[in-house]
């Protein structure tokens, strides 16, 4: 239940306006942040800009911003006119965002000082306002005149129903084309209602945001989540790095946090894993199944100091997590949690609180969300995930056909995801169906399964296992740094022990896969492989034609 008078945007934040009045709402790290109030009256005059800039309902406004407080002031100003927000995400390449642009016809940009210059030579004649996140200054010199008034407010009125467009994302994605996602203010308001029934949240409560705002994960439930409950979020300056991380959480001390696979398990090979094997004896004990548990305990206490010591929500989507690491999370007895969702669905579909969670499971549906498996296997239940509710996208944009092949005529939502659900409703992802491999009898080859094997391997940073000419490869990105440290006197030694590592890697996959998913190759490949915002690999990027 909610006590929202509609489920838009600008009365979930004049809600928390009128009930956190004085409570803090958004800061950088080490400064102090800005009350609800405050939030509210910026946020009026940054709309009072736009209304001089003569943006109207429905125009498209582009958001092209590392995180900062003036974002979620920003965000807020454009939906409150009922205008569109287009948020970009900064890793985005110059062509990319030039096509959002010219795509969504965004008539205005608010841009942050450090991605100026990915907008430089953008000449469309759609784009007629540019403006400096920072201070909201106008970058054309013709419109000099046109100035941002701190007290200022609009002087109409607007109107915001539950059923309007608010936001429209362009997803990186993993499968190619980046498509337009169409979102509601109800789609974005309702997820965020629903989510808040995973985890009590209250006004004292510190979130720590480390990943991009532009993604509809860190938009929902780490910016809109803690605005409905009238706690506080701390954005950080810098790409969160160990150097920037570590002082950023002594500081803030956050109760909450979200993060992707890749972070956490980065922290488990590159922290926690070499403590135990140091030497011989802390390795021995740590083959021993009851000194295991006792030994991650210890390690789960002193990683919740790391993090500030007061943290009791760690959230991690984005992508499967990796087997190993949450076994650790779970006998450290780690606050983590899992969830599942899609930018389509605004986005969390599933989610558990840590005190629930399930080795593997994203957990169960969210309260007034439908989840099924479409067309169960009879004899394993698994099939695709559909789902259906008030958080599913209005469509893409500008692409019907698009939109038909993915939505039904009764509102059900094909994720393309392959998942079972258990008898106590828990939902489990077995993987992507366009990255399914069919094996050589028409088994259903997983490459996740396989890959999360060789990742845990000695020396491996990351991997990617496709299939080339009838053969399944392992492209495999091995960590140079610490080979070289390790194992190398000459420098030109680093290919021998390449293949040296190769080999062993090749023994020691498939002595632990079945027979049908048994690497035939593994290839080194030299470079980090290329993202998306939630640190999954583009894979269509690395597939290759199959003879």
């Amino acid at each position: 239940m909610h006590d929202l008078p509609a489920l838009t945007l600008p009365a979930l934040l004049q809600r928390s306006v009128s009930k956190y009045t004085d409570h803090p709402a958004l800061a950088f790290v080490g400064e102090a942040p800005i009350s609800y109030t405050q939030f509210d009256k910026k946020k009026l005059a940054v709309s009072a800009l736009l209304e001089k800039l003569k943006i109207q309902s429905g125009d498209r406004v582009a958001l092209l911003s590392s995180n900062m407080p003036n974002w979620g002031i920003t965000y807020f100003a454009i939906v409150s006119l009922g205008a569109v927000v287009v948020p970009i995400l900064p890793d985005f390449s110059e062509h990319e965002i030039d096509n959002i642009l010219t795509h969504s016809e965004a008539k205005a940009i608010f841009v942050s000082n450090g991605l100026k210059a990915k907008i430089k030579n953008f000449q469309e004649e759609t784009l007629v306002h540019r403006i400096l996140i920072e201070d909201y200054s106008i970058l054309e010199p013709e419109q000099a005149r046109i100035c941002f008034k701190e007290g200022s407010s609009p002087k109409r009125t607007y109107t915001i129903v539950e059923d309007d467009l608010a936001v429209i994302i362009y997803t990186s994605g993993t499968t190619g084309k980046s498509k337009g996602v169409m979102l509601s203010h109800k789609n974005l308001v309702s997820n965020a209602i629903s989510s808040g029934g995973i985890q009590d949240i209250n006004p004292y409560d510190r979130f720590l945001s480390v990943l991009p705002l532009s993604h509809t994960y860190e938009n929902t439930i780490g910016f809109l989540l803690p605005v409905l409950k009238g706690a506080s979020i701390y954005y950080i300056t810098k790409a969160p790095t160990p150097a920037v991380l570590l002082p950023a959480l002594k500081a803030v001390r956050p109760t909450l946090m979200l993060t992707v696979p890749l972070i956490i398990e980065k922290i488990y090979k590159n922290k926690v894993l070499p403590s135990f094997n140091k030497n011989k004896l802390t390795r021995t004990l740590y083959a021993m199944p009851i000194m295991r548990k006792k030994m991650n305990q210890l390690a789960g206490k002193k990683l919740i100091q790391t993090f500030g010591g007061e943290l009791k929500f760690f959230g991690i989507g984005g992508a499967k997590l990796d087997k190993t690491v949450e076994k650790f999370l779970r006998e450290a007895k780690f606050p983590y949690a899992i969830g599942y969702g899609l930018t389509e669905t605004a986005p969390l579909l599933a989610g558990v609180n840590p005190q629930y969670t399930k080795l593997q499971s994203t957990g169960p549906k969210l309260e007034g969300v439908s989840i099924k498996i479409n067309n169960p296997g009879k004899l394993t239940g698994e099939g695709e995930i559909w789902a259906k509710g008030p958080n599913v996208m209005m469509g893409y944009y500008k692409e019907p056909e698009l939109t038909k092949e993915v939505l039904t005529e009764d509102g059900w939502f094909k994720t393309g995801d392959l998942g079972i659900i258990d008898k106590t409703n828990h939902l489990y992802i077995r993987g992507r169906s366009k990255n399914v491999i069919i094996g050589p009898g028409g088994e259903n080859i997983f490459p996740e399964d396989i890959e999360s094997i060789i990742n845990n391997f000695k020396h491996v940073a990351e991997s990617l296992v496709i299939q080339q000419k009838g053969k399944l490869v392992a492209m495999v990105h091995f960590n140079r740094e610490e080979i070289e440290e390790k194992y190398i006197t000459v420098k030109e030694d680093i290919e021998a022990k390449y293949d040296e590592l190769s080999k062993e890697l090749h023994e020691y996959v498939n002595a632990r896969v079945n027979k049908f998913s048994k690497i035939q190759i593994v290839e080194p490949h030299k470079e980090e492989f290329t993202k998306t915002a939630t640190q999954k690999i583009k894979r269509f990027l690395y597939e290759r034609v199959t003879v």
